[in-house]
């Protein structure tokens, strides 16, 4: 995404400030709302959503900004419900499910469901190795992407490979033409290769990404 979605985040918008012993949830209704998400997905499949992700990425930048962490979670959430006619506006305002409505079936999934993000055993040779001197493709395509933009067009180091995963990468639908396996690597990047002087000259930063996000220099 060239947005404020981007995975790889944005200057001027203020300096990090890490909470010393963050709690994992703020509030209870965090942890419920997590909850939920793993709950909902086994009915959200195979209703062509698309990525949870690239929902996330759907939601207008002033409104992405002011909402929390979770509360992006639970809009995507609402919306997903919403439109797949899991839950109607009825139910939805009284927290009641109606029961006059038939109980939804399970769907087997779709394409434009979440693939899995578990590690593949599928015997594709990796086109890189350590050592090698790669570049990052300077892309910007639409839909869902996780290739930092400050990486892109950018030269480094690959450092390890980290075997075969599913592209997670979506058009811009939101839709996934297929699953794509191959190989993801930690690639390391001089910071003044990245931000010029404003990079230590002795800093790295290392960045994992898809085969199919570098080219070999």
């Amino acid at each position: 995404m060239n947005s404020i979605h981007d995975m790889g985040g944005m200057a001027g918008l203020g300096a990090v400030d890490p909470e010393p012993d963050e709690p994992v949830f703020h509030e209870k209704w965090e942890g419920r709302v997590l909850g939920l998400r793993f709950l909902t997905s086994q009915w959200i499949r195979g209703r062509n959503m698309g990525s949870h992700r690239y929902e996330l990425e759907r939601i207008p930048a002033p409104e992405y900004l002011r909402m929390s962490y979770y509360e992006r979670w639970f809009e995507v959430l609402v919306d997903r419900l919403r439109r797949s006619d899991l839950v109607t506006e009825t139910e939805l305002a009284q927290g009641v499910a109606d029961p006059q409505r038939p109980t939804p079936e399970l769907r087997p999934p779709s394409s434009g469901d979440q693939v899995s993000a578990a590690r593949l055993d599928l015997g594709i040779a990796p086109r890189f190795q350590p050592g090698d001197e790669v570049r990052a493709r300077n892309m910007h395509p639409a839909g869902h992407i996780r290739l930092p933009r400050y990486a892109r067009g950018k030269w480094g180091q690959v450092v390890r490979d980290h075997g075969l995963f599913a592209l997670q990468d979506t058009d811009e639908t939101g839709r996934r033409g297929g699953d794509f396996p191959q190989h993801v690597y930690t690639v390391r990047f001089n910071a003044q290769v990245l931000w010029g002087s404003q990079g230590g000259e002795c800093d790295s930063v290392f960045v994992d990404l898809w085969e199919g996000y570098l080219e070999p220099v």
